[in-house]
């Protein structure tokens, strides 16, 4: 598989579909050709073709999905553009540290790498970036740093085109052999997981969770969750999922059962 192959440009909830073609003519001049849209407002449609500019192989081929977590879910690292700071702040890469990331996932493992690009104008949602590994800002002009959709996505692509030239002398600095990092929807299952564990042992109070969930997901998120430390992690809150012991000792009975 080549490289490029591994990069997919995800756009969430693109609402100009000028846009959408504006970023499939980006992505095939630097390579790349793997492109899926979340809940696009209007696609196909001439708009988008004519923007596109000869890039319509990359919108016939383009898939159109109902949510994120969808697009990225078989995904080994996702990363998420974003232009504002946010009450909790998350390490941001620039989309040349991101880019040799990427190029390392994909030469160590063939693992996929998501780049996902918000809205014109709000970007993603708190939500939606919980769901990336990374979080990515351009340094743009701070008087003025104002990029339209196709335009942050051609600055990435460009970087990811220029690291995955260069990617094996790097690979070596984000992973080692038989690394096999977990897909997206496995660790999205761990944390659906640990809240139920928390919330039924009463760390977590599901009325007033404040930030606790999200600092978990930017602690584990910084480590590179391989899929063999998913599975341990997994069976230790089953192993000590306070609701498993009630069930097994029959002199227990669950909080607020009848």
């Amino acid at each position: 598989m080549k490289i490029l192959d591994s990069f997919r440009i995800v756009l969430v909830e693109p609402q100009h579909p000028g846009n959408i073609g504006a970023a499939a003519r980006a992505m095939k001049a630097m390579g790349l050709s793997n492109l899926v849209l979340v809940a696009p407002r209007s696609f196909p449609h001439a708009d988008a073709t004519a923007r596109a500019a000869g890039a319509d192989d990359v919108l016939q081929r383009a898939q159109s999905v109902n949510s994120l977590a969808q697009a990225v879910a078989d995904c080994q690292l996702v990363i998420g553009a974003s232009a504002r700071p946010r009450r909790l702040n998350w390490q941001n890469m620039n989309p040349r540290a991101a880019a040799e990331e990427a190029s390392a996932v994909a030469y160590k493992m063939n693992g996929q790498t998501a780049l996902v690009f918000g809205r014109e104008r709000s970007g993603l949602t708190n939500g939606e970036l919980d769901i990336c590994h990374r979080h990515l800002m351009i340094p743009a002009n701070p008087d003025y740093a104002s990029l339209n959709l196709a335009a942050a996505v051609q600055v990435v692509c460009y970087e990811l085109r220029m690291a995955a030239l260069g990617t094996k002398a790097g690979a070596e600095t984000y992973m080692g052999e038989g690394d096999t990092l977990a897909r997206t929807e496995d660790i999205e299952g761990f944390y659906t997981h640990l809240k139920d564990v928390l919330v039924a042992g009463e760390f977590l109070d599901p009325e007033q969770p404040k930030l606790l969930m999200r600092r978990l997901r930017r602690l584990f998120n910084r480590t590179q969750l391989e899929s063999t430390e998913v599975n341990i992690l997994r069976g230790i809150l089953t192993a000590l999922d306070p609701r498993k012991q009630a069930y097994s000792n029959p002199k227990m009975s669950l909080k607020g059962s009848d």
